[in-house]
């Protein structure tokens, strides 16, 4: 495909980043050192100026274009760079929004402002930290095949009865398989022998009630429909999503809130949620208001520095567990070695959203393990699959070292897939991928 991608901030380099092996990927960026630097860093061709100006997106060749994604940080721009594209161009326009507004309206009217898709950075982002919270101890959650199929990552601390096991001793159950192992940047498909080291983090995929049994032998931590008290720390957009989410599932939250209107407004609009208007990062008014007691705690401020504090404050008075917003993608690492226990980097979760809609035509999901060194892909089989009508044991000797087949869901009935399962035409096929091998793996799924 021809893509274009406006904007070259965390966002739009990670996707093109994604594409530039495989497609030919225009970037628009209106900041010169950025364009300079891809322009180095990425075969692509990247072009200086504004991607919402006809001339820029003519030089761009945009009527020539598959696809144009537009992915600044201004929910403004973004529109009217796809509405710009629609009037000399057929491509499939993605625009990337923060306010849940502009999505509430697009999805009254699918194709409103010129956009094919929208993405909603902050309802993504609410949407990832629910799931997360939902899985004891989970570092990454996604689900595939309507529900059907689970894919968990969780780190093994140096007291979790894993370690030090072989996979064939840590695999007891029925509807799981271990996918991938990542140790020290490094990714390895796990054999039967296999020892699980402390520190490895750990892939796996199967139905939801395998992956959460096995969720509950790594960790006491309970369960999200047994947690007594979860506390969302900020009543952004983010915050109010999280919360609004936590509601749906039967559970109400505390939120703290410091600013007095948006705190009524929030409490009016969420009437299961109990809202607290104070300054999260008060010790003092953290342990009157018993966070300590806390299950979970969501850090879901406008800064990354507060969602550190905040986490940290949380966790010093003796919360469960902290999953904290990162605004910026280089902070995750740093937010989870110093004692947050899940960092969500909202710009990371919408370049997966997106990335979704760039690969093959019959893959209906994506997610990126690890920022990108995998990814976990949900095939719909056709007959032009190397895997349709063989078993799995010769099917994926056609593969590359690198490839796992987590699971198969045919009918809405879920399949463990073992060396002797047939795969049929019309299966729902989900698959571990590591991201060197991707390109050449893809096409033959």
């Amino acid at each position: 495909m021809r893509v274009i991608v406006i904007g070259a901030g965390e966002v739009g380099s990670s996707i093109a980043a994604s594409l530039s092996e495989s497609h030919e990927v225009v970037v628009i960026d209106t900041d010169e050192e950025r364009v300079e630097s891809l322009t180095y860093d990425l075969d692509v061709l990247a072009i200086e100026g504004d991607g919402t100006s006809l001339d820029t997106l003519t030089e761009a060749r945009a009527s020539d274009a598959d696809m144009v994604i537009a992915s600044t940080d201004n929910d403004e721009t973004n529109i009217v760079a796809c509405s710009t594209t629609e009037t000399i161009s057929d491509a499939f326009t993605i625009a990337r929004v923060k306010k849940t507004s502009l999505l509430r309206t697009w999805e009254n009217s699918p194709g409103a402002f010129g956009v094919d898709f929208m993405v909603s950075v902050d309802l993504l982002t609410a949407e990832t930290i629910v799931r997360i919270a939902g899985l004891p101890g989970a570092q990454d959650v996604d689900t595939f095949s309507n529900g059907s199929v689970q894919m968990a990552e969780f780190e093994v601390a140096d007291d979790s009865p894993i370690a030090n096991q072989s996979v064939q001793e840590a695999d007891r159950f029925e509807s799981l398989t271990f996918a991938a192992i990542l140790r020290n940047g490094e990714v390895t498909i796990p054999r039967g022998d296999t020892v699980i080291g402390s520190g490895d983090q750990v892939v796996v995929i199967g139905s939801p009630g395998s992956v959460r049994k096995f969720a509950a032998t790594l960790t006491p931590e309970p369960a999200l429909e047994e947690a007594n008290e979860i506390v969302v720390v900020g009543g952004g957009e983010i915050g109010f999503q999280t919360a609004r989410l936590f509601e749906q599932r039967g559970i109400k939250p505390r939120l703290i809130e410091r600013d007095p209107e948006r705190a009524r407004e929030i409490a009016e609009a969420l009437p299961g949620t109990v809202v607290l208007e104070s300054d999260a990062t008060d010790i003092d008014f953290l342990g009157r208001e018993h966070v300590d007691e806390a299950d979970i705690v969501v850090a879901a401020l406008d800064n990354d520095e507060k969602n550190l504090l905040a986490s940290l404050l949380a966790k010093r008075l003796g919360a469960g567990r902290t999953i904290a917003v990162v605004e910026a993608g280089n902070y995750v690492d740093v937010f989870e070695a110093v004692g947050v226990d899940v960092a969500v980097n909202p710009r990371e979760v919408t370049a997966e959203e997106i990335t979704r809609f760039t690969r093959e035509e019959h893959t209906e999901n994506v997610a990126l393990i690890e920022a990108d060194r995998a990814e976990v892909l949900e095939v719909e089989i056709d007959e032009e699959s190397v895997l349709v009508g063989k078993p799995i044991s010769e099917a994926t000797a056609e593969f590359p070292s690198g490839v796992v087949v987590g699971a198969i869901t045919r009918d809405d009935e879920f399949i463990t897939p073992r060396g002797d399962t047939v795969v049929e035409r019309g299966d729902h096929v989900v698959v571990f991928v590591d991201a060197t091998v991707l390109d050449e793996v893809s096409p033959l799924l």
